[in-house]
């Protein structure tokens, strides 16, 4: 069975994600291998503007099939937006050099810490070129394996103009990684995970990036790469293909040579959270750490979104911008409240967290702007590890669908809600699937931004 666009968008948004469909190349590469050897240790590559955070719920899954935490690492980019030009430099963005010598120099401390002789690197987006220049560029040797999720290996556009763009199928950059009769490095495994249709830089329309009526030169079929096994996950959408379930079964699948036990996030007793604030000076959001910024996590009825009790924990960020550990309950919804120096006071309602972990990082919302300017409260669903597809998924927010989300392609992981002041202090409930958030609308007039932030 193959999940076809025309399918989802005639509404079988019921239709199970249990079956990918393969190119006939990868059907013959795809048997899992015997289980003679441990699975490496894994290095997980987020994408453009993105952190390492989005890999939170694939970490869980790792752990939840016996993959030890210290056997995995997530980089953080330090400016994670690429540049317009790959060979200007552009305050608050990297060049694909920048992020090459950044992956290198991840793999070699995990290599370090855990002694391995080589890693499996797993990347979303933009990652994979990063994955693809550090085993082109002679780093073959330390990789066992290279997964790409939804990776735009031959361009997010294919034109003669912008040669410098490193994501132009035709530019300098991307043409370097796919010459050959082959476009994979020999000695390492390489798997791509793409959409069928369903991802935005994946378009023969250049409506997507801009650019309507305009083609793009590419097809569904661009983040596939000659001699490498490449399997279609149907209609998942440009992150999902990373970080969905489905996603994880093959990744995991893949490294490990078996399927997975347990698709499910088994849960821990007691949970330790913690992670980095950053923000987004000059509206880039960046990696760098913030100092002077306040958190105070606090647990809320998941039913109102009412604090109950004190803060669990407060502390204000140091030099190195980390926050934590605070001690919570795998059952407890929290409201995770971010003061950070010149940004909105942001109130982050999350979902349970079933596990630990570090990388809980936390960015302050973007600033208060003149569509706000009438609201009594704005209230935002953040979905970053996908987007909102209509009609494929049921998303509402304060009961509706939000006017602000595009049916068709997936394209948008935000919704935005905006209240009279009349309204200030009520609840609202933003639903996604199955995960349900709560959170409060609390007063724009105090600089104050809601967030409910999706796990799922």
């Amino acid at each position: 069975m193959k999940l076809s666009r025309r399918t989802i968008l005639q509404g079988a948004s019921s239709l199970p994600f249990a079956v990918a469909s393969l190119r006939m190349g990868a059907l013959a590469q795809s048997a899992p291998a015997a289980q003679t050897t441990e699975v490496p240790p894994i290095l997980f590559v987020h994408g453009n503007g993105d952190y390492d955070a989005l890999w939170i719920t694939t970490m869980w899954r790792m752990e939840s099939n016996g993959i030890a935490r210290d056997r995995m690492a997530a980089i953080n980019f330090t400016d994670p937006l690429a540049r317009s030009d790959d060979k200007v430099e552009q305050a608050g963005r990297s060049s694909t050099e920048d992020q090459r010598r950044e992956l290198a120099a991840a793999i070699a401390d995990l290599k370090r810490r855990t002694g391995a002789s080589r890693v499996a690197l797993v990347g979303s987006s933009r990652g994979g070129y990063a994955i693809r220049n550090v085993i082109k560029s002679g780093g073959a040797g330390d990789v066992s394996h290279a997964v790409l999720c939804g990776t735009p290996n031959h361009g997010v556009f294919a034109t003669d103009d912008q040669p410098n763009s490193e994501f132009n199928g035709r530019g300098t950059f991307l043409r370097g990684l796919n010459e050959g009769e082959s476009e994979v490095t020999p000695g390492v495994a390489f798997l791509t995970l793409r959409s069928d249709g369903m991802d935005k830089y994946a378009q023969a329309d250049g409506r997507f990036i801009g650019k309507p009526g305009t083609p793009t030169g590419v097809t569904v079929e661009g983040p596939e790469l000659k001699g490498a096994t490449n399997l279609v996950l149907g209609a998942l959408d440009h992150r999902e293909v990373a970080f969905h379930p489905r996603a994880f079964r093959e990744i995991y699948k893949f490294i490990a040579g078996r399927e997975p036990a347990r698709i499910a996030i088994v849960p821990e007793q007691s949970v330790r959270l913690s992670g980095l604030v950053t923000g987004m000076p000059g509206g880039a959001p960046t990696n760098r750490p913030v100092a002077g910024a306040t958190v105070d996590v606090f647990r809320v009825d998941p039913e109102t979104g009412e604090r109950k009790g004190n803060a669990v924990y407060s502390a204000k960020t140091g030099a190195d911008g980390r926050w934590g550990p605070a001690q919570v309950e795998p059952s407890w919804s929290l409201e995770l409240v971010l003061a950070s120096p010149g940004a909105p006071t942001t109130h982050i309602y999350r979902s349970p967290f079933p596990r630990s972990s570090d990388v809980v990082h936390l960015r302050a919302a973007r600033p208060l702007g003149a569509g706000d300017k009438d609201a009594g409260a704005v209230v935002i669903m953040s979905r970053p590890r996908g987007y909102f597809g209509l009609p494929r998924d049921v998303v509402l927010l304060d009961g509706k669908q939000p006017a602000d989300v595009k049916p068709g392609v997936p394209t948008d992981s935000a919704a935005t809600l905006r209240l009279p002041a009349s309204e200030v202090g009520r609840n609202v409930v933003a639903q996604f699937g199955e995960e349900r958030i709560v959170a409060r609308a609390w007063p724009a007039s105090e600089n104050r931004i809601a967030i409910a932030e999706l796990t799922y």
